[in-house]
């Protein structure tokens, strides 16, 4: 499982890989919790990261499919990985995939290498949204890469506190049998990596537990080196313990 750690700016970017995130992502926490950077915050992030590891960026909720095309088309050409949209408002599956297929057609029209993860809310009812289910089947038929569950309104729930781990468990393995990459956010702790990586995420994602005062808070270095370690333990082999007949020491001759 790769670790993602939303940043704001170029000087948490920096933060971001010398903790050494597995995946940048872009947004600005003070617009919600997909809100979209502005463009001129996203290209100094990529000039800062280079190629150094993937980038992410989310647009927002997407409202209006000729919108959504041209913010998926332009934020690509800045070579991310991924372009994150979600769908707060939108309730109608067929729309949603529609939203999803702007999108997508905006960011092949420049990049061969960057997908659309579609934004699925565990509080999906909060905000007017699709269900997580059916975020799931649109990404599919609008050919997105992956599908991010997450939470629409900070404060009102983590995650985990919103759908319980048989809930989650199965929304993974949805993802999956579509053929789509699966991540996990949403006011994720430490402790949470450990329930993500068990319940087959592909990725999760995380801003306030890497920050200084929470997720409007500052990306700390150290906050983000100690949940890469944490991740990466748990994916370390545990050595085979010897049987204690094979360290025992052989019988006296003549015993």
């Amino acid at each position: 499982m790769r670790l993602l750690i939303s940043v704001a700016d170029a000087a948490e970017a920096r933060l971001a890989l010398e903790g050494d995130a597995d995946i940048v992502d872009v947004k600005d926490p003070a617009r919600g919790s997909l809100g979209a950077a502005d463009a001129a915050v996203l290209h100094e992030i990529v000039d800062v990261l280079g190629a150094a590891r993937p980038i992410s960026a989310a647009l927002g909720d997407a409202a209006d499919e000729r919108a959504v095309e041209s913010a998926a088309r332009a934020a690509a050409a800045s070579r991310l990985a991924y372009v994150k949209v979600g769908f707060a408002g939108v309730a109608d599956v067929a729309r949603v995939e529609s939203l999803i297929a702007a999108a997508v057609s905006g960011v092949r029209s420049v990049s061969a290498s960057s997908g659309v993860v579609a934004v699925a809310y565990a509080d999906a009812a909060r905000v007017d949204s699709a269900s997580p289910e059916q975020v799931i089947e649109a990404a599919e038929r609008a050919r997105a890469v992956g599908v991010l569950l997450d939470t629409a309104r900070k404060g009102g729930g983590a995650l985990f506190d919103l759908m319980d781990q048989v809930m989650v468990g199965r929304w993974v393995r949805l993802a999956h049998e579509a053929a789509l990459t699966a991540a996990l956010a949403g006011s994720l702790t430490a402790a949470d990596l450990a329930s993500a990586r068990a319940l087959g995420a592909d990725i999760a994602g995380v801003r306030g537990a890497a920050c200084e005062g929470g997720r409007t808070g500052r990306v700390s270095r150290e906050r983000v080196a100690a949940l890469v370690r944490a991740n990466r333990r748990m994916s370390e082999p545990r050595p085979v313990m010897e049987s204690r007949l094979e360290w025992a020491a052989p019988p006296p001759s003549g015993a």
